[in-house]
């Protein structure tokens, strides 16, 4: 990297924890890369610190900020502007400071869109069961619909973001109505089966999985996985989860959370810098399998 100046821009990573990253590393090398005077880092940001961490990036003129768990619904409520994208879903990952206008927008949904047709996945046409109601699944469940998806089956604990989850559904309903979109309980492990049985995408969009609960997974019937399910997971650290090793050793195609990371990223990237990020450079420094 070249040597900080007065005139170097400011990005940053907020969400807890955020320890394990590897954005910071995929955004130094990219702008390093391209001759772009930013540096980027991260810091451990609380949900109830968000609205501080929003007040800070206009007092330090910071270029933008991406967001992550549990941080994405919180900081949409801070923002002067969101995306159409991140008003439907009502969360955000990516935030850029146009002169002290902070804007809004969700690119995980195509992260893990584009992540998955890098391999040989397309989404058009299939089922899609997708464990999860919080940002980013609810991203991703819009995403799959607008790109075509046939199905949608939605798997959520019985919390406070159900009811959330319900409206999500209904929204899809109401921008894609030839999408079929059911919401149930994540504890119903009898129907989630059933879903999976019939489905031709499985994804994980919860944090069971991720350190410190490597050792759980979604799927608690095995006998759901069936020839032709490609099982994804939106974690990345570990870069294989249970539920991965599991569908691995059942013999079927699995694709991990990494890439999903690197395309949501490319899209935060040309947001923040008009750029298009080194893709293949940075995958194969970065993301190697």
């Amino acid at each position: 990297m070249e040597k900080i100046s007065g005139h170097t821009g400011l990005l940053a990573l907020i969400g807890s924890p955020v320890g394990h990253s590897g954005s910071p590393a995929m955004y130094n090398y990219s702008f390093e890369k391209q001759g772009q005077d930013f540096v980027y880092v991260a810091f451990d940001v609380k949900e109830d610190q968000v609205p501080a961490a929003m007040e800070a990036m206009k007092t330090f003129n910071m270029r933008g900020m991406n967001v992550t768990m549990p941080d994405k619904i919180a900081a949409a409520k801070c923002m002067d502007e969101l995306s159409p994208a991140a008003s439907i879903i009502g969360a955000v990952n990516t935030i850029v400071n146009e002169g002290g206008k902070l804007i809004g927008y969700m690119t995980d949904g195509e992260g893990y869109c584009n992540n998955l047709r890098d391999h040989g996945v397309e989404i058009r046409g299939k089922k899609l069961v997708i464990a999860g109601g919080g940002g980013a699944a609810t991203a991703i469940q819009v995403q799959a619909a607008l790109d075509g998806a046939r199905e949608i089956s939605i798997f959520n604990v019985k919390d406070a973001f159900f009811a959330r989850t319900e409206e999500t559904a209904a929204k899809i309903r109401a921008a894609v109505p030839e999408c079929i979109v059911n919401v149930y309980d994540l504890a119903d492990v009898a129907k989630m089966t059933e879903e999976i049985l019939s489905a031709d995408i499985l994804c994980n969009a919860t944090i069971v999985g991720m350190k410190p609960m490597e050792d759980q997974s979604v799927v608690k019937d095995l006998s759901a996985f069936h020839e032709g399910l490609v099982v994804t997971d939106t974690v990345y650290n570990p870069v294989e989860t249970k539920l991965l090793r599991e569908a691995r050793e059942a013999g079927l195609q699995t694709v991990n959370g990494k890439g999903m990371l690197l395309w949501q990223g490319a899209s935060a990237y040309k947001l923040y810098t008009g750029l298009d990020m080194p893709v293949e450079e940075v995958k194969a420094k970065y993301f190697a399998e």
